[in-house]
C-alpha cells in the first residue's frame, strides 16, 4: 500500500455518494483543482461510515471542497495518522480545513516518492 492516498478523484454528488457504502476508513476533501484540503476518518463512532461522513461534508463543505476518495480500512487511525503526516512532510503544514487536528501531536513520517 502507498502511503500516500492515491485513488482517483470523485465530484462531491449525490449521485456518486450513493455508490459509497457506510465502511469504516478515511477520506480526502479536495478543490476542483485537486489540492488537498482535509483528510477524514470514519471511524466506529461515525454513523453511517464513509457515506456519513461524506454526507455531511455535502451538507456543509469547508471552503471550496468538491471532490473526494476514499479508501476502506479497519486500520483506520493509524491510517488517518499516516496520512496527515505524509501532507505534513509534503508541504510543511496540515490541510487547512483540519483545525481539529494539533500537527504537534502527530509523528513525524519520512515517505519516499513524490506526492501525486
Amino acid at each position: 500500500m502507498a502511503v500516500r492516498l492515491d485513488k482517483p478523484w470523485q465530484a462531491l454528488t449525490p449521485e456518486n455518494l450513493a455508490r459509497i457504502a457506510g465502511h469504516l476508513g478515511v477520506y480526502q476533501l479536495a478543490n476542483d483543482a485537486g489540492e488537498i484540503l482535509y483528510i477524514g476518518v470514519a471511524d466506529a463512532r461515525t454513523r453511517f461510515g464513509l457515506k456519513g461522513e461524506l454526507a455531511k461534508a455535502m451538507d456543509a463543505p469547508p471552503v471550496g471542497v468538491s471532490r473526494f476518495r476514499v479508501e476502506v480500512n479497519m486500520s483506520y487511525r493509524t491510517r488517518h495518522a499516516e496520512l496527515l503526516q505524509a501532507f505534513q512532510h509534503d508541504y510543511g503544514r496540515l490541510p487547512k480545513a483540519n483545525t481539529d487536528i494539533d500537527p504537534r501531536m502527530l509523528g513525524r513520517l519520512r515517505p519516499g516518492g513524490v506526492p501525486g
